[in-house]
């Protein structure tokens, strides 16, 4: 048999996507708690320690989390790349001594693919704990920056890296990916703003006010509506006016619907939000006098957040036998979506997952886990909850559940999946984990 099932932590991050990593385990043995980045590469290096240190060349697996500030930016943003390096090194010098704390600068190279092609490095700082003799290397966190200069999908993939010491000697040990590239580690959709903009003379006025409202970037001499939104939802209000020459334009809107929270401005036939400027948030304030013997009450509803939250942070895959292998069941702790945006766009729940690693360099192929998933709207949700496919999760991912946009879109989901991760007759025995990330949009 392969051991007993292991117990092992879930970590989540948020930016502008919600994530969270949940890790699944196979055999016996426990896997330390921490922070951990939401993306994963795996992959085997060549390492060349310095001739001084007496240890011969040595190959071995990296671990590379990539993190970004931003999975979907725009063209121009600035984008913040966290890089945590888990490597196969050791302080096994013949000198048999230990490496004091502040000696280690740790440098790695991070490769852009897809729309922006481009090779990052970043440099992490010297505060590495004391080594003892004969330690492995700890965890480094790498921290770095790049400008979004092209539209499109930008793949983030781990390459060469470089230990550097300081300690007696200036010394460095480079590590070189062996059959490169490694696998993709994290992938951002970059958009292209579309240049249009809208200004508003006040945020706010009394039932009827003229708003005034000026725009930029668009068409020359097109028609542009100027109109009150509620969310994506127009409310009565509109104007047209024409561009100028250089796409520029002024406008007079008089709003009087209670329900208009923006103004918007598109050209066309219809509001688009990808073409059109807005919404910039307007409130229109309720001046009509209660009657005689009466108060009026106000309240209001504030906009909330897309979030998810985990029902656990442990997945216990059924052990299998060595000489059988087969089916290691399990069962996806339960998702919780909360869309409380209040809007009209609709949300993807996806996850990918490692490959399992096992006792010495063992591996089960990321592409042997399936999940079969499970959606559930609750009781009075607006929008509807779609699971995502049956079969493979892989390296590259899949969609476990979704919402489509719609007129009015939110609510509260239970997100679930049956898992099985197919182990080959005669792996070696032993415990095995892999990394399941899950990323909500």
């Amino acid at each position: 048999m392969i051991g007993t099932p292991r117990k092992a932590v879930l970590w989540r991050r948020r930016s502008a996507a919600v994530l969270g990593a949940l890790a699944l385990v196979l055999g016996g043995g426990t896997l330390l708690s921490g922070p951990v980045a939401a993306a994963t590469s795996t992959f085997q290096v060549h390492c060349i320690p310095p001739g001084i240190s007496g240890i011969p060349p040595f190959d071995g697996p990296t671990v590379a989390d990539i993190s970004v500030s931003d999975t979907t930016p725009q063209v121009g943003d600035t984008v913040t790349v966290t890089y945590v390096l888990d490597g196969p090194m050791a302080n096994t010098s013949s000198f048999n001594l230990p490496i004091p704390e502040d000696q280690i600068t740790p440098t790695v190279k991070v490769k852009l693919g897809g729309a922006q092609t481009q090779e990052l490095t970043l440099v992490g700082p010297k505060d590495n704990p004391v080594i003892p003799a004969g330690a492995q290397f700890p965890n480094f966190t790498i921290t770095g920056t790049f400008t979004v200069t092209a539209p499109g999908q930008i793949t983030l993939t781990p390459g060469d890296y470089n230990v550097h010491s300081d300690y007696g000697i200036s010394a460095d040990t480079p590590c070189t990916v062996n059959n490169p590239p490694a696998p993709v580690a994290e992938t951002i959709n970059v958009t292209a703003p579309n240049g249009r903009h809208i200004a508003l003379g006040s945020t706010s006025g009394p039932i009827g006010a003229d708003v005034t409202v000026t725009g930029t970037g668009f068409t020359a001499g097109a028609t542009v509506t100027v109109a009150g939104v509620q969310g994506a939802a127009a409310t009565g209000e509109f104007t047209s006016v024409a561009a100028d020459g250089s796409g520029a334009f002024s406008a007079t809107l008089a709003v009087s619907d209670l329900d208009t929270t923006g103004i918007v401005a598109f050209e066309g036939g219809g509001y688009d939000p990808a073409t059109a400027a807005g919404p910039v948030p307007y409130t229109v304030i309720d001046t009509t006098p209660p009657p005689p013997g009466s108060q009026k009450l106000t309240t209001s509803v504030k906009a909330g957040t897309l979030s998810m939250t985990q029902a656990g942070d442990t997945v216990e895959m059924a052990p299998v036998d060595f000489g059988e292998g087969g089916p290691s069941t399990g069962a996806l702790r339960t998702v919780t979506v909360k869309d409380f945006r209040g809007g009209s766009t609709g949300w993807s729940l996806t996850g990918k997952v490692t490959d399992f690693k096992g006792p010495g360099g063992a591996l089960i192929g990321a592409d042997r886990l399936s999940w079969q998933p499970v959606c559930v709207a609750a009781s009075g949700s607006p929008s509807t909850c779609a699971a995502g496919s049956a079969g493979t999760v892989g390296s590259t991912g899949a969609t476990l559940a979704s919402a489509p946009d719609a007129t009015l879109t939110g609510g509260e989901f239970a997100v679930d999946a049956g898992l099985s991760l197919d182990v080959p007759a005669y792996s070696a025995t032993g415990s095995y984990s892999g990394v399941l990330t899950l990323t909500l949009t």
